[in-house]
């Protein structure tokens, strides 16, 4: 997995996680669902990165 991607897809992951725990925090469901949405993307990325590697790409 490139550097860049792999950066990209644990960013997103914590930056989810943080957005997710403090809407929640503040009962924002919207805002916390968002936040779950983009920690699911960040490991979405993650495992297509990780695919790719492993089929030799």
């Amino acid at each position: 997995m490139s550097t860049g991607e792999k950066v990209k897809a644990q960013a997103e992951q914590v930056v989810g996680r943080i957005v997710r725990k403090g809407a929640h925090a503040m009962h924002k469901n919207t805002l916390a669902s968002k936040g779950a949405a983009l920690e699911a993307r960040g490991r979405m990325r993650s495992a297509k990165e990780k695919t790719k590697d492993t089929l030799g790409h």
